[in-house]
């Protein structure tokens, strides 16, 4: 295993440049002026103006001189600067990265709970009425889009019925803690504010479910199909002749090898879900990296859209390579090659 992660450390540099490479290529292509977003319509008549602009953002240049000064300038950590917000690219996604994390951590705690819960309860309690509302649920989960059931639940639960919060990490009256982390519920937790701990978890819960609903649905629907035929292997009727308690035979035995398969799709949905939370982030006004992704691709911000591409990017090996360690962890029969 230690080769094995050893040649995806020394891939992962490759892949990445594969990346960058692959996304600034991609916006060359695109029908899109980049000028629009840094000079205003009356300084496009101007050409003094537009070759200023030209020249201070480096747009003067040709395309494999922007390539070479982007990647030299790359690695040493400079993903440029945003033609939006006229701040360095790297610090705007480092300020609105933990929100996001935040939010597709809670998302998949509720997922893979709900999904786990259900998909063991379905397939224990095969055609029957709980089967049945537990596939019921998996498939609202799966075929529902987020928009329509982020604003659903949001007008129920938070205008009509009052009980949960509306967008927002916190209460706009709310002072906002110092920021340490990023993580709110972390930061209140550190400025000794117990209240507004609280309101930060209130505020989380509606996102987090509605995220974390259309991975409840596709691991129950996994943990349902493995569990089916695991509880009709041979070592499942052995444990229950030896004496062994349903409970026992069902989470020890059972699902201790339905989960290995699992794990995957755990994995892979954590890295969808942080780089493709943009709906639930506009919905629910999260300032997170799928909002700052819907900004720049909407003023055309091309260093900020980059530098969203090469974090996903990352996120996707980084978040493989941890799958694939835990898969051999929780299997040891696996062997990494």
């Amino acid at each position: 295993m230690t080769r094995y992660i050893l040649r995806r450390l020394i891939a992962m540099p490759f892949l990445v440049l594969g990346i960058v490479t692959l996304a600034f290529l991609l916006t060359t292509v695109t029908k899109g002026d980049p000028l629009a977003a840094i000079v205003s319509d009356r300084q496009m008549n101007d050409p003094e103006a537009v070759a200023a602009a030209k020249a201070r953002w480096g747009l003067d240049r040709s395309l494999p001189e922007r390539y070479v000064i982007y990647v030299r300038n790359l690695l040493t950590g400079d993903m440029g600067t945003s033609f939006i917000t006229r701040r360095p690219v790297a610090q705007d996604v480092l300020f609105r990265l933990p929100a996001t994390m935040e939010l597709v951590i809670a998302a998949m705690l509720v997922g893979s709970t709900i999904g786990i819960a259900l998909g063991v309860l379905a397939a224990y309690f095969r055609n029957t009425p709980t089967d049945h509302l537990a596939r019921f649920f998996a498939l609202i989960g799966s075929s529902v889009p987020v928009f329509w059931l982020g604003l659903a639940l949001l007008y129920v639960f938070s205008v009509k019925l009052g009980i949960l919060p509306g967008p927002g990490r916190l209460d706009p009256r709310a002072a906002l803690p110092p920021r340490i982390t990023g993580f709110m519920t972390i930061d209140t937790l550190l400025a000794g504010n117990v209240k507004l701990f609280i309101d930060a978890v209130w505020h989380l819960i509606l996102p987090a479910f509605v995220l974390g609903w259309a991975v409840a649905g596709t691991i129950s629907r996994l943990v349902r199909a493995n569990m089916l035929e695991v509880l009709d292997r041979e070592f499942i009727l052995t444990a229950r002749s030896k004496g062994a308690g349903e409970f026992r035979v069902v989470i020890r035995h059972a699902l201790r090898n339905t989960l290995v398969p699992t794990l995957t799709v755990i994995g892979y949905s954590f890295a969808y879900l942080l780089t493709g939370a943009v709906l639930t982030e506009t919905i629910f006004s999260w300032p997170g990296m799928g909002s700052y992704a819907v900004d720049a691709a909407r003023g055309l911000d091309f260093p900020a859209i980059i530098g969203v591409t090469i974090v996903g990017g990352i996120v996707f090996l980084v978040t493989n390579l941890l799958t694939d360690v835990a898969y051999v962890i929780a299997n040891p029969r696996v062997r990494l090659g």
